[in-house]
């Protein structure tokens, strides 16, 4: 039996003094005395939400399962016992055999444009076929389904739209029949508003939104997962590929420029965010904590920031928080996360089912 005391954050305003681990379940009703029991203290959250990540994938395409496996650890140690993945070629699912391993939402393999994505990463088809893959991705998740929005294309070497409307309207619509949500990746600007109208859930990294689409979001309830800790990398990649896209780079260095203003005006207009990390990819695992600390840059509230991946984050993908009842994924730390979300970065324990 574990016994958790000190200050347990369920909510950013329900606070408790205590609770107990009991057979892997959380309760708040002290029970019978038992032989052995361990007592932790501190500051109790919810296990940490990456929104973004890709568990099976590294920067070449698909891995083998011990790469995996420690990918996975790496997040659970970061604190991050539920994630949200966001796009994989490989099959994951004896991930959920593992009782030490984080929880795994999966959106299947990514869905993009015939040489308009990172080659080995995704099925890569034509619009004639969209409709049948997102089909096929929806009932190989776990109601989710990822599309690649916009990429680079290369006949005006600069960031394009990658499906047209007819085709991506029609897609969302089969993925909603078949009860899964979709996301895409979208960097582009003119990328944005076309999804939205289409019925999209939400928006992957949507470092193009602006003051004219910033409102359709909020209106029609579409997520961003900004992955900050991406897009800090944009710099680099635009350096990389200025000789060949000189358009593209410019593009994307204008778009980090203003990636914590365009964040902070999402939040303040009510579109819903949340913390993903874009880690498997070329990024590490385990980055979670500095994703919310960008989020803080970006001028998100302490207690919204945290919510990002925590008490929101899991309401969000409908996975339970500290609730009587609900699997013993949690994290302990230090000191107030609400007055400090840095203290994020070092977990004093990590419990896990």
């Amino acid at each position: 039996m574990l016994h958790l005391k000190g200050r347990v954050l369920v909510g950013p305003e329900d606070v408790r003094d205590e609770l107990w681990v009991v057979g892997g379940r959380v309760t708040y009703d002290r029970p019978v005395a038992a032989r052995e029991v361990t007592t932790v203290e501190g500051w109790v959250l919810p296990g940490l939400v990456d929104a973004h990540c890709h568990v099976g994938l590294d920067a070449d395409g698909p891995v083998d399962d011990p790469t995996s496996e420690k990918q996975a650890l790496t997040e659970r140690d970061a604190g991050a016992l539920l994630l949200r993945d966001a796009g994989s070629p490989s099959d994951t699912r004896w991930i959920d055999d593992r009782e030490d391993l984080p929880r795994i939402i999966r959106a299947g393999r990514h869905i993009a444009r015939t040489r308009r994505y990172i080659r080995n990463y995704a099925h890569e088809i034509e619009p004639a076929d969209l409709v049948a893959y997102v089909a096929q991705e929806a009932r190989r998740g776990d109601g989710w389904v990822k599309l690649v929005g916009d990429w680079i294309d290369r006949s005006t070497g600069d960031l394009e739209a990658c499906w047209p409307r007819g085709a991506v309207a029609a897609a969302i619509a089969e993925a909603h029949r078949l009860g899964a949500r979709v996301t895409a990746h979208c960097f582009a600007e003119d990328t944005l508003a076309p999804l939205v109208e289409a019925g999209i859930d939400c928006i992957e990294h949507a470092t193009g939104l602006t003051e004219e689409t910033i409102p359709l979001f909020a209106e029609r309830g579409v997520a961003i997962v900004p992955t900050l800790v991406n897009i800090a990398t944009f710099p680099q990649l635009a350096s990389g590929g200025e000789a060949k896209f000189p358009r593209w780079a410019d593009h994307m260095r204008r778009l980090h420029e203003r990636r914590y203003d365009t964040v902070r005006a999402a939040y303040d207009a009510g579109v819903p965010v949340f913390a993903g990390t874009d880690a498997g990819g070329s990024l590490a695992h385990g980055l979670v904590a500095q994703e919310v600390a960008e989020l803080r840059k970006a001028g998100l509230p302490a207690v919204a920031a945290l919510s990002a991946t925590t008490w929101g984050a899991r309401d969000w993908l409908g996975r339970p928080g500290l609730t009587e009842g609900a699997s013993a994924d949690l994290v302990v730390y230090e000191a107030d996360p609400r007055q400090d979300v840095r203290v994020l970065a070092a977990p004093r324990r990590v419990v896990l089912r």
